[in-house]
């Protein structure tokens, strides 16, 4: 895999590794499915105690608390439970807490909750992300998410008027960048689907299992061009959960602690879907190019990739940023899908990613990451002895990702 450097991908970080001593402890994952009909605390309650118990902790070890992006309900499903409403079902004691949208992407509340464990606020910190996007959004289908926009304000004022109204066609205008800038192709999109279909029949947890095949994939409808039904994620209700612990606090615990080696949250480009200054490469750009200036490891060590598929583009999108290939290679890099296979160069969203096994918002991802180094994932486990898993996560302004590794 060769290391790239993407036009702007600069850190005003010297090249100096930082030793967080911080590790994942503990994953929890309620349950999944489409239309569940349970309320968003009911999935969330599951997720944790399940975390927790992974962990070998009890409730009253939780000492901090953290999710993104908190009691907020910006379209159907997308949110719903915040910090005070679990820390009150569990009766939590909290040292410390956060939530809210303005971080950098998904697992913003990951890396809140690195910082609070590193700076002394917290020992175990519960991380959650819930979504009821499939049961909130029953009655009217995807079509809710635009009846819930009844008003619109800020960069939405410059996009709603030309339809523009979702993220497929925000995210389709990128795509069709790259596509005229590289000559990447539907084709090469396919390949991501196709994999992850294929390792979405080996997970059992997976919400799409049957086969898929190129020919099914070009002919389905079109969603937002070039950006078929395929390429799009399946909105799913579950919760997912993971257990953040200082490292001297880890020692002790049920399972091998996970190592946060690096955080990636930079941001220099504009905070925009449409404006920002490169619409091939997005936030994660900023983000790859601060986690690579804090640690010595490199591309090449990456043993597995969960890389943010809401569309299949993002994925293609985070393999550049992230050095697994160069500027505009992405395509060629994942053509026919050998090298992402399960026993490939790069294996890639190994559990099915959310285009098959659901979109629960990239902690997902993590999750999955976190089995592959643990060696638990059963049926789609990767060939091998992993040690280092990169997590990317995010589309346009937001961005971040982080490297695990298992000691």
């Amino acid at each position: 895999m060769a290391a790239a450097v993407r036009r702007g991908a600069r850190s005003r970080l010297p090249h100096l590794p930082v030793n967080l001593p911080v590790a994942i402890t503990g994953t929890g994952q309620s349950a999944v499915g489409r239309r569940l009909g349970r309320s968003p605390l009911s999935l969330t309650v599951e997720a944790i105690e399940a975390a927790a118990d992974d962990a070998g902790l009890s409730l009253d070890d939780i000492d901090g608390l953290s999710t993104w992006p908190g009691a907020t309900e910006p379209m159907p499903g997308f949110s719903g439970v915040g910090v005070a409403d679990v820390q009150d079902a569990l009766g939590l004691t909290l040292e410390w807490f956060s939530g809210g949208p303005e971080t950098a992407g998904q697992l913003g509340a990951v890396f809140n909750a690195a910082a609070a464990v590193t700076a002394g606020f917290s020992r175990h910190v519960v991380c959650f992300r819930t979504v009821w996007e499939a049961t909130a959004q029953a009655g009217g289908g995807r079509s809710a998410v635009a009846a819930a926009q009844a008003r619109v304000s800020g960069s939405l004022a410059h996009l709603v008027p030309y339809g523009a109204l979702s993220a497929a066609n925000w995210v389709a205008m990128m795509a069709r960048r790259h596509f005229h800038e590289f000559g990447t192709t539907r084709e090469q999109l396919a390949a991501v689907a196709i994999t992850q279909r294929a390792n979405a029949m080996r997970n059992p947890e997976a919400i799409y299992r049957d086969p898929l095949t190129l020919e099914q994939y070009l002919g389905a409808r079109m969603v937002s061009e070039p950006l078929g039904l395929f390429d799009c994620d399946v909105p799913v209700d579950g919760s997912t959960a993971v257990v953040v612990s200082h490292a001297d606090a880890a020692r002790d615990l049920r399972r091998a602690p996970l190592r946060i080696e690096s955080l990636g949250t930079a941001l220099s480009g504009r905070p925009s879907w449409d404006n920002f200054d490169d619409l091939t490469t997005m936030a994660a750009r900023d983000a790859a190019a601060s986690l690579w200036a804090r640690t010595d490891l490199r591309p090449a060590d990456v043993d597995v990739a969960a890389l943010y598929d809401g569309f299949s583009f993002l994925t293609l999108v985070w393999l550049e940023a992230l050095g697994f290939c160069g500027n505009g290679e992405s395509g060629p890099f994942v053509d026919g899908g050998a090298r992402i296979a399960l026993d490939g160069e790069l294996p890639l969203n190994t559990g099915g990613g959310q285009l098959s096994a659901g979109r629960l918002h990239g902690y997902g991802h993590l999750r999955e990451a976190c089995l592959q180094l643990w060696k638990e994932a059963g049926d789609h486990q990767v060939p091998g002895d992993p040690h280092v898993a990169a997590v990317g996560v995010g589309g346009g302004p937001l961005g971040g990702c982080l490297l695990l590794v298992r000691d």
